[in-house]
């Protein structure tokens, strides 16, 4: 039978995958598509919908490494672990921040050049989804 600790890992981190994958690989390209959706409404529900999901993460976050440490994982799932909270934590620190910013100036009628500021979201999300998908097996592994 698999430890408490081990398992709620393992599913918090499928969980967090899973919204990560529908957020911001789904919604956030399609949002753009939709029928009379401009730039600047875009970006207000994009601003909104991923406040919510970065505080989400937040809390998984700290759950998935409570449950880690709790269960004394292994290296590997430290790790993989370690390596999700800094993904994590440079996007909310760094990058977030920046994009927050130039959003900010469209949202205000501001008439900028299209960006390449959110490809560096889009990669640290990449590399995310894959050290979840890894720290959910090794979780799972033991």
């Amino acid at each position: 039978m698999i430890p408490t600790g081990a398992a709620v890992a393992a599913a918090v981190t499928f969980v967090w995958l899973g919204m990560v994958l529908a957020i911001s690989f789904l919604e956030a390209p399609l949002k753009f598509r939709a029928p009379g959706v401009t730039i600047p409404i875009g970006l207000g529900i994009g601003r909104l919908v991923f406040r919510a999901l970065n505080l989400v993460e937040a809390v998984l976050a700290v759950v998935v490494v409570v449950a880690v440490v709790a269960d004394r994982a292994s290296a590997t799932t430290v790790s993989l672990t370690a390596v999700v909270a800094v993904l994590l934590a440079v996007q909310l620190g760094v990058v977030r921040p920046r994009l927050n910013r130039r959003s900010d100036r469209v949202l205000a009628g501001e008439e900028l050049p299209r960006s390449r500021g959110h490809l560096s979201y889009v990669a640290l999300e990449t590399a995310k989804v894959v050290a979840l998908l890894a720290l959910g097996v090794a979780v799972l592994a033991g």
